[in-house]
């Protein structure tokens, strides 16, 4: 594949001795929204992935090249052709709860993780045998060669391969587990927590960080250098933005574009794009239910959206920090003009109204669910005025990010309590390459809310796992795109690369998305 840089008893939550006798070290974050759920294989919100990040570890870290790296595992042996894999934990690992990490726990998490992400189903669908021959051993056996097993075990995008003990990777995968017990660098505090406006990591005494190595993205040693981290939700971007001015929090995960220059005015303030691949905004269309359960309806949606018109909505005049003619894969080795036309074409909206008409839509009406509090919420906007323009009979539906999670998962008829669209963004990680694209699935009700079908788009995703080499795979991700044209199974809005922005006295902050270790605080 190619690539391309990116860029625990209760003792253990007491704070060393050595470091009680001085006052402790306490990062204050602001996240980009609130973190209602916490388990990080039930849900693909990047709040928490974040937050597993802090609490979990992977078998597998990935570089930023994305190369992965032995992680919790101390190594593999590879055998029988590729189809025999063992992979033999580190010593000493530990849970936040005292018990020591086995492989029976590693067993447990990866099958619960693979019936909820989408290349965890690919492996687990070409594995025959997932087991656990002694307590640090966890052995693959395999119905084909899967070159890619470490980069799964180790996928940084969501849903997070995670290790959590057995007794809670036994939940349902449709379920979300509500007690947040990890092996990661940080324990969560759930005493502490205040749902809506707080949540609280405290430094892991028995964390061991892997031993050698350069620390890059999820790859290398995770050193702890503060004490605690203490997320607090905003929901206003103003009122982050000035807790960070006025040295209140140390980090805002996301400040919205027209805040940018205000924090840029305050020396003691640094503004960056820590994560080149940004975001991709999207248009998700319901497929099970009028009037977007017809494909011709879909495109002319597709036909209609100026990618510009979100983008600047969402960032401002500054096109350093967005990127319009964006397809179905982010900007890298499998991105290609495949059908671009459908997007970049010349755009008449008497004409999608009068084919509006010719397709069959009957006035049903568009159920828009929104997040109130996202950084998506201006994107919806320019989204709901567009189907109206159109001529759809939009209605839409403002709400909080809980509500908003519950309400997306719902098949019913938009009229009894579904949905027929709504605005999110993913990260451009995520969309690099078909292995990780959930929302370019098309394997219907087991596909991500929406829903949609095409047995093309997923046969040609299938060819690309066995494909020999880059230039076949991109070849296939181009046949992929032309398709997913035609398919819609969701509408690209653009790229944002979205800043992040700190106090100066914050240092080593790790490229890609938000991770907590190695960084310090002076």
């Amino acid at each position: 594949m190619g690539r391309r840089p990116l860029f625990a008893a209760a003792a253990a939550t007491l704070v060393a001795p050595s470091i009680r006798a001085q006052a402790a070290k306490v990062l204050r974050f602001v996240p980009r929204n609130d973190l209602d759920i916490t388990d990080p294989v039930w849900t693909s919100t990047y709040v928490t992935r974040n937050h597993g990040y802090l609490v979990y570890d992977t078998l597998y870290g990935l570089d930023e090249h994305l190369r992965p790296h032995p992680q919790m595992v101390e190594g593999h042996v590879v055998e029988e052709g590729g189809k025999l894999w063992n992979l033999t934990l580190r010593e000493g690992l530990r849970f936040h709860d005292g018990e020591p990490v086995l492989a029976r726990d590693c067993v447990a998490s990866i099958r619960r993780w693979g019936a909820r992400d989408p290349l965890g189903s690919t492996l687990m669908d070409v594995t025959a045998e997932l087991s656990a021959p002694s307590d640090r051993v966890i052995r693959f056996r395999l119905r084909k060669p899967f070159p890619m097993l470490p980069e799964a075990l180790g996928k940084a995008a969501s849903h997070m391969p995670c290790i959590m003990p057995e007794r809670l990777a036994q939940t349902s995968p449709n379920t979300p587990v509500r007690e947040v017990i990890g092996s990661g660098p940080f324990m969560f505090a759930a005493e502490e927590r205040v749902p809506g406006a707080r949540n609280i990591y405290k430094r892991f005494a028995d964390y061991r960080p892997r031993p050698g190595g350069t620390p890059s993205f999820t790859a290398g040693p995770k050193i702890v250098k503060v004490d605690r981290v203490e997320w607090t939700t905003m929901p206003d971007a103003g009122t982050a933005a000035s807790a960070l001015l006025s040295g209140e929090v140390d980090w805002f995960e996301r400040p919205s574009g027209d805040l940018l220059d205000l924090m840029r005015r305050n020396r003691d303030v640094v503004i960056e794009v820590s994560d080149p691949t940004g975001q991709i905004s999207i248009m998700r269309l319901n497929h099970l239910h009028p009037p977007f359960d017809n494909a011709a309806i879909r495109r002319i949606v597709l036909n209609s959206v100026v990618q510009s018109d979100f983008m600047r909505t969402m960032m401002g005049d500054d096109t350093s920090l967005w990127r319009d003619g964006i397809g179905f894969f982010a900007p890298g080795p499998m991105a290609s003009d495949a059908g671009m036309d459908s997007i970049t074409g010349a755009r008449d909206i008497d004409r999608s109204r009068r084919d509006l008409l010719a397709a069959g839509y009957a006035n049903e009406p568009v159920v828009v669910i929104q997040n109130a509090a996202s950084a998506a919420s201006g994107v919806a906007e320019v989204g709901v005025d567009l189907l109206k323009r159109i001529g759809f009979n939009v209605q839409p539906m403002l709400m909080d990010n809980a509500a908003m999670n519950q309400r997306r998962v719902k098949r019913e008829p938009p009229t009894q309590g579904g949905w027929s669209a709504f605005f999110t963004s993913f990260g451009g990680l995520d969309q690099m390459s078909p292995a990780g694209h959930l929302v370019l699935r098309g394997h219907g009700d087991q596909a991500f809310a929406g829903w949609p079908r095409s047995p093309r788009i997923e046969a040609l995703r299938d060819a690309w796992f066995d494909a020999p080499d880059e230039a076949t795979q991109k070849a296939l991700c181009a046949d992929m795109q032309r398709q997913a044209m035609l398919d819609v199974p969701y509408i690209p809005l653009g790229q944002s690369l979205d800043p992040t922005a700190y106090r100066r006295n914050v240092t080593g902050i790790p490229r890609g998305f938000c991770l907590f270790w190695n960084l310090d605080k002076t």
